[in-house]
């Protein structure tokens, strides 16, 4: 969700007074993204993906004390790093969130989208349809994870996909501080997932 905000920032007016700003494709592409994420219909409510995970969490008796510690942090002092390390986040997705971080702060427009396109959205199909091959996940997570394989299968990996072609342009230069970019992005993901199977207990691992 910051990489998708962070997008929205560059390439439309946040602001007011408002004024056009950008590509006009690309407005209309990162608008209709937000929507999805952040409003998205479910069982008749309007949540944000976020909000139907943590419903999932609830469902499943998962601790959210780092999160919730993480979120009071960022709320008291605005400061990404600061308040993960205030929250005792977990080393894998305290490194993982960093990694992300970097590339708003540091990164063009063209390579959050790149980012967001070849290391989110369209890996989250087959990377979720795998979760979802076995029978333990609560019904509020098979919920979210079905969503998240319908929606950015069929909508939002090919509009990331088309912002980044547009981003991007005829300029070679540009595919490749994105390509670096992506590479980075997915060498963070497997570090952190790594993280996360070490974590495990053994029996867990037996069923995985």
């Amino acid at each position: 969700m910051s990489l998708l905000k962070a997008l929205q920032q560059r390439l439309t007016c946040v602001e007011v007074p408002w004024s056009p700003r950008g590509d006009t494709l690309c407005r209309r592409l990162i608008n209709e993204i937000v929507l999805g994420e952040e409003s998205d219909l479910f069982d008749e409510n309007v949540l944000s993906h976020f909000e139907m995970y943590l419903a999932a969490m609830d469902q499943a008796g998962a601790d959210r004390a780092p999160l919730e510690r993480f979120l009071d942090a960022l709320a008291a002092t605005g400061d990404v790093a600061r308040s993960l390390t205030l929250a005792g986040v977990p080393d894998a997705a305290d490194q993982f969130v960093r990694s992300t971080w970097r590339v708003i702060d540091r990164g063009e427009a063209f390579e959050l989208a790149a980012v967001f396109a070849f290391g989110r959205e369209s890996l989250i199909p087959a990377m979720f349809a795998r979760v979802l091959e076995g029978e333990h996940c609560m019904p509020l997570l098979r919920d979210y994870l079905i969503r998240h394989v319908q929606l950015d299968e069929e909508v939002h990996t090919p509009l990331a996909m088309r912002m980044v072609a547009t981003l991007c342009g005829d300029d070679p230069a540009r595919w490749a501080t994105a390509r670096r970019a992506v590479l980075d992005a997915l060498e963070a993901r497997t570090r952190m997932w790594d993280g996360i199977v070490a974590r495990l207990p053994d029996d867990d691992l037996a069923v995985a």
